[in-house]
């Protein structure tokens, strides 16, 4: 009962506060979060909790050291049952760039980043760009994630994996030391909480 009274309460607070919610929000998980029981039941709610305060992208990566349960991982998440249409990018696999939810599995943002120069660099040997007149819209074309999240949230302490380096630059990091299993409704609120009371920069 005081579980969610808490929660209504912070819900209330979220909705009442003048600092907007983020519209973009990825989540970092491992290979590891994923495999224990209940992991995507933990997900399934995660989304429903970010699109029901007002995101309208929510990107998860899921950071992967053994290659063999891509796959495994991919096959799963595409099963995901959520009304909201998610689009799952593996290696050497393409996704639908518009869907509201979209999962990357072990594309790490140096590869990312590494692909989109030389993908700029193969334009400039073709004659097609121009090296004097190369922009940040140039590479940000050529990514994978071309969104940048206002809110990074990161389960199980702090440490951030290799994901999104170009377009998180000025997003707000959220490190929480409840682990993924544990991850509850009110976890993810105090997340949005946060973000509401920072003070944004953008690099300045």
């Amino acid at each position: 009962m005081i579980v969610g009274l808490y929660d209504r309460y912070l819900a209330f607070r979220l909705r009442k506060a003048a600092p907007q919610l983020p519209e973009t929000v990825a989540l970092v998980l491992t290979e590891r979060d994923l495999l224990e029981s209940g992991a995507y039941e933990t997900l399934n709610s995660v989304i429903r909790w970010a699109f029901e305060f007002d995101a309208e992208q929510l990107v998860i990566y899921v950071s992967v050291l053994d290659t063999g349960v891509v796959e495994r991982l991919k096959t799963q998440l595409e099963r995901l049952e959520t009304p909201y249409e998610v689009a799952v990018r593996s290696p050497n696999h393409e996704s639908r760039a518009d869907a509201p939810v979209q999962v990357s599995i072990g594309l790490g943002g140096k590869h990312e980043f590494a692909t989109a120069v030389r993908s700029v660099a193969e334009a400039v040997e073709r004659g097609e760009l121009d090296p004097e007149s190369i922009t940040e819209e140039d590479i940000e074309a050529r990514l994978v994630f071309q969104t940048a999240p206002d809110l990074v949230i990161k389960t199980g302490g702090e440490r951030l994996s290799d994901f999104m380096i170009w377009q998180s630059v000025y997003s707000e990091l959220y490190f929480t030391d409840v682990n993924w299993r544990n991850f509850r409704r009110r976890d993810y609120l105090r997340a949005l909480r946060d973000y509401q009371n920072r003070k944004r920069r953008f690099g300045e």
